[in-house]
């Protein structure tokens, strides 16, 4: 007898199987119940040629050859149990999660995290922590002499023969998750800012619509800049 491929159907596998055509129905019944997972005294076997059937595939001790059998055909495997779970294998919602406490996680001496570690990958790269060592003390000198509450002038003339300054006070000095080193949160006099002290859905500090900007400690000058008048048109 010769050996077919047949492709193997059931409501929790699909796979593509190599059967002797020699192989009684009731052999093939018990190498396909692993493989389907239904007991094979409960298996109904059809045969198919893309979307026709062809035969039922009956009688534990007929030879699989003895039915039209030919490659790439599918052989359909159903459960004739009436109160077998349906889905048990597929509904992923029926499976009991387990997740691991991050301090258990780190504990461990076989994961993903603890090899990074010892190989010095990534964020534990001694590059890498001495850049991020570094890029955090980013303009702290240029800060320190900045405080909350100080009204300022940013310059951005740079460029501009007749010179561009935006007043306001200053509502924020320190650090960001948006990138590194220092930064001066800024609240202008006029709706000329980007945000509301909000960036990207972290706040800093709180201010009006559209008056809120964050600048270097190095763009900005510190002193006596009085509010101005903003007449309405």
């Amino acid at each position: 007898m010769s050996v077919v491929t047949i492709f193997v159907q059931s409501e929790s596998s699909s796979s593509e199987r190599r059967f002797d055509k020699g192989l009684t129905i009731g052999d093939l019944k018990a190498k396909l119940e692993p493989v389907t997972g239904i007991p094979a005294a409960n298996q109904i076997l059809k045969l198919y040629n893309g979307d026709t059937l062809v035969t039922s595939v009956e009688g534990d001790d007929f030879m699989l050859g003895a039915f039209p059998v030919d490659n790439y055909m599918t052989l359909k495997v159903t459960d004739s149990d009436p109160r077998a779970p349906k889905g048990q294998f597929t509904d992923l919602s029926q499976v009991e999660k387990y997740e691991l406490p991050d301090e258990e996680y780190a504990k461990r001496t076989d994961s993903v995290l603890a090899f990074k570690q010892r190989n010095k990958f990534g964020r534990f790269s001694d590059s890498q922590s001495a850049t991020s060592s570094n890029s955090d003390n980013l303009f702290e000198e240029e800060s320190k002499n900045i405080k909350v509450g100080d009204r300022c002038q940013l310059d951005l003339s740079e460029g501009i023969e007749d010179g561009f300054k935006r007043i306001g006070t200053v509502r924020y000095v320190g650090l960001t998750r948006f990138r590194p080193g220092y930064w001066v949160g800024i609240e202008f006099d006029e709706p000329v800012g980007k945000h509301d002290g909000m960036v990207q859905g972290e706040r800093y500090f709180q201010c009006r619509p559209k008056h809120g900007v964050f600048v270097r400690p190095d763009k900005i000058k510190v002193g006596d800049f009085p509010e101005e008048d903003i007449e309405e048109m």
